[in-house]
């Protein structure tokens, strides 16, 4: 299908040091993006939001101010057990003051929403139903224990960088409705590829990465893998912007995507630096990094707040105050004829 309005996306990285040194240089996105693509920024309410989710809004909002698309939020809330809602209502707080907004605007902490995860369980298990048609989908009481207790040793003795399910359950008949029994699907040994925007073309088999992939928890909560590709599909998103942390997913959820129909859309994808720590690991709720409430309750400016966020993930070279009408400013446009 011919898209009109296509543009290509360049964005100026700035070296910043050895745990930056990867960013050195004018860093290329290939590719060309439709004017009319629609983006999400999909936070998980279960703790503050903290630099490292301003860094991935300064990406969503700015590479689509930059373009023309639109910013759909959404509260991926589905894991209930370490979901609050104080964090979500802090979530709309925190992206009111830094002066992001989007497109879904009466979309509130208060009302059931479309747009939150927790509210869209028929959603779900009619997409279930979907793959129960077309694939096997089986029950699995496997904890990540025995899944990694079942995993090859590597020769060199090292960690797998993921868990990988080698099926154990697949032929065992577990019933879906049994306590304590989780979903999952069969994945075949087929290879995914697509063109990420910043890194380029991809190549992944999630069957040799994940194995056959959870659906639905051991709790009965659904998992992140299969939410957001079905809530992608039901909004209509075709742009993802997250962190490099994700990249890996990519693959599965293409397949995922395809198995439950396919999007309405061609899908394109940009992972983005992160910002770490001193230790080079990724800013996480987990480790208690500090929330925007508490920078907000210092005195800092929202613009104080962008500036050093994009510092810290390489889009300018000083932490100098920016508004967030600047943001798509971050990034360069070559417009193709």
């Amino acid at each position: 299908m011919k898209q009109q309005g296509l543009k290509t996306l360049v964005a100026t990285m700035i070296g910043l040091g050895p745990i930056f040194s990867y960013l050195t240089g004018m860093m290329q996105i290939h590719g060309t993006i439709a004017q009319d693509s629609l983006t999400r920024f999909a936070p998980s309410p279960t703790g503050w939001l903290h630099l490292g989710h301003v860094a991935s809004s300064m990406f969503v909002w700015g590479v689509a101010g930059r373009c023309g698309a639109k910013v759909l939020l959404r509260s991926e809330d589905h894991d209930q057990s370490r979901s609050r809602r104080e964090y979500e209502v802090g979530i709309f707080n925190d992206l009111a003051w830094l002066g992001l907004n989007h497109a879904n605007a009466t979309f509130n902490a208060d009302q059931p929403a479309d747009f939150r995860q927790s509210d869209a369980t028929p959603r779900y298990l009619a997409a279930v139903e979907v793959l129960r048609k077309n694939f096997l989908v089986y029950g699995c009481d496997c904890s990540r224990q025995v899944i990694a207790r079942d995993m090859p040793q590597r020769p060199d003795g090292g960690v797998a960088e993921e868990l990988c399910y080698n099926g154990r359950c697949r032929s065992r008949g577990l019933a879906l409705d049994q306590p304590g029994v989780g979903w999952r699907v069969e994945i075949p040994q087929q290879e995914q590829t697509f063109n990420d925007l910043l890194l380029g073309p991809q190549q992944q088999v999630p069957a040799r990465q994940c194995g056959d992939l959870l659906l639905r928890d051991r709790h009965g909560q659904f998992t992140y893998n299969f939410a957001v590709v079905v809530d992608d599909l039901e909004h209509d998103v075709n742009l993802i912007i997250r962190g490099q942390d994700l990249t890996a997913a990519t693959g599965r959820q293409l397949w995922l995507a395809a198995a439950l129909g396919g999007p309405r859309r061609q899908m394109q994808y940009l992972h983005h630096p992160l910002i770490v720590d001193a230790q080079g690991q990724k800013l996480s709720k987990r480790f208690l990094s500090e929330g925007l409430a508490a920078r907000r309750a210092r005195g800092e400016s929202p613009e104080q707040v962008l500036g050093l966020a994009a510092h810290l993930v390489g889009l300018q070279p000083r932490p100098s105050p920016i508004g967030a009408t600047e943001l798509p400013s971050l990034f360069q446009l070559e417009t193709h004829v």
